[in-house]
């Protein structure tokens, strides 16, 4: 268990709360990154070494990028400033900081699930979730 450093650790309650939020959240940044990434797909058709680019160059060298690329980081900055950590925008996951044993795991959520089911160990990720004790099970809206 990491004895890490957070600026907030969350109960369940308090992460679950916050979920109807960051369900919006997501959502918001999900469709400002599909509208990026087809821009540049477009871009592509004209400059096929756009994709060998960090996306920072690419926005240097099409600033027409810019106000999507912004509203991309606007998003993920408003869920990180709730506390939490996006770990994948495609599958919308969000973890939130959890004390226990004097450790910190991370209660693991992913957009569409109601409430917090399942946590995981700061090192690992998705695909080391574990059932959360007492939660329900998995459903999606």
């Amino acid at each position: 268990m990491a004895k890490l450093q957070f600026e907030k650790v969350f109960t369940t309650e308090e992460a679950n709360a916050l979920l109807p939020r960051l369900e919006i959240l997501v959502r918001a940044l999900q469709n400002h990154t599909n509208a990026l990434r087809a821009r540049i797909r477009e871009l592509a058709g004209t400059d096929p070494d756009i994709g060998a680019l960090p996306l920072s160059t690419v926005i240097d060298r099409y600033p027409e990028l810019r106000p999507e690329a912004a509203r991309v980081a606007e998003v993920a900055a408003q869920i990180g400033s709730l506390g939490c950590v996006l770990k994948d925008i495609d599958l919308g996951l969000v973890d939130f900081p959890f004390e226990i044993d004097g450790g910190v795991i991370f209660l693991c959520w992913q957009s569409g699930e109601r409430e917090i089911i399942a946590w995981h160990s700061v090192d690992s990720g998705f695909g080391a979730r574990q059932p959360l004790p007492g939660a329900n099970k998995p459903y999606l809206n």
